[in-house]
């Protein structure tokens, strides 16, 4: 049977009900439908644990074809991203080190019981002389997995971001390849199960501009729309309350060290189920139709590919 699901409080419930087409007595019916579907599949080895299998419901709402897509599409992006997702042991002292330096944070509280959460992303914290962005990203992607075994308001009403771009430098920006950025967007829109419903930049530097509009070019129209950029802290206020932010940002929500201080704890106790997900993935030579490689999913490398004759 493994671990029951976690019921929903009364507020997450109502919404999951309401925007998720969520109806509690056909939630094991449609676990069930997924699972069969899984296990006729024989390109995909994927978690089937309740508590991971509901997040592709939720985030699509309930259809059975789109959450099967999307968990393929997880598995497969994840697959061609190995400098992303394989070895992610919480023990490892490159991942530990990234992690005290809160790069990216999830702050405690959220607005209402049904709001959101707040993610704090402070990019320039890493020194990119020592870390790469793909460093940063695959601490971030353990946080994501972490948020959708475990917060339901992160998974139900979705995330809002916060990027904070204070003190970035052009070493900094020159990380962002095309390919890394295409990577990016495909992770976080295609291959997420997960709704983002805002992301507010703060603190940007000259220049920004450029790097800004490379990554709308690969955006949806949905996700260029929730898109908003300010010249203070007080014009971001507006869309989140300042309560909700750490300290040092004017807020009650403590020290951005104390937030650390919690998600690095959590992170270890997890450590098993990192070790796991290296059994997880898309094996291409065994899917049905055309297998997928980076080139056909991600389309910035292989320009140069040498004709194929058939």
């Amino acid at each position: 049977m493994g671990v029951p699901l976690r019921p929903l409080s009364a507020a997450l419930k109502k919404k999951a009900e309401a925007e998720l087409n969520e109806r509690p007595e056909l939630i094991q019916e449609d676990l069930a439908k997924l699972k069969q579907w899984i296990a006729k599949s024989p390109h995909i080895r994927s978690r089937t644990e309740d508590q991971f299998l509901i997040t592709f419901l939720r985030g699509c709402k309930y259809s059975l074809e789109r959450a099967k897509e999307k968990l393929d599409m997880f598995y497969t992006v994840r697959t061609m991203s190995p400098e992303l997702i394989k070895s992610r042991d919480p023990e490892d002292p490159r991942i530990r080190a990234i992690v005290r330096l809160g790069v990216g944070v999830a702050l405690p509280q959220t607005e209402t019981p049904d709001s959101p959460r707040i993610m704090l992303i402070r990019p320039a914290i890493y020194d990119p002389s020592k870390y790469t962005i793909q460093d940063v990203i695959k601490v971030s992607t353990m946080a994501n997995d972490i948020m959708m075994m475990e917060d339901d308001n992160f998974v139900v009403a979705g995330q809002i971001g916060i990027l904070d771009l204070a003190n970035v430098t052009m070493a900094h920006f020159l990380q962002f390849t095309p390919n890394f950025v295409k990577k990016m967007t495909m992770l976080s829109q295609e291959a997420s199960p997960l709704r983002q419903k805002g992301f507010h930049y703060v603190n940007v530097p000259n220049g920004f501009e450029a790097v800004f509009n490379v990554f709308r070019s690969f955006m949806n129209e949905k996700s260029k729309s929730r898109l908003y950029v300010h010249s203070n802290l007080e014009s971001l206020y507006k869309y989140v309350p300042r309560k909700l932010l750490p300290t040092e940002y004017g807020g009650d929500a403590g020290s951005i060290e104390d937030i650390i201080n919690e998600g690095e704890k959590k992170l270890l106790s997890y450590r098993n189920f990192f070790l796991e997900e290296e059994n997880y993935g898309t094996d291409e030579s065994k899917r049905p139709g055309r297998p997928k490689n980076a080139e056909n999913l991600f389309g910035v490398e292989g320009s140069f590919r040498k004709l194929e004759v058939d």
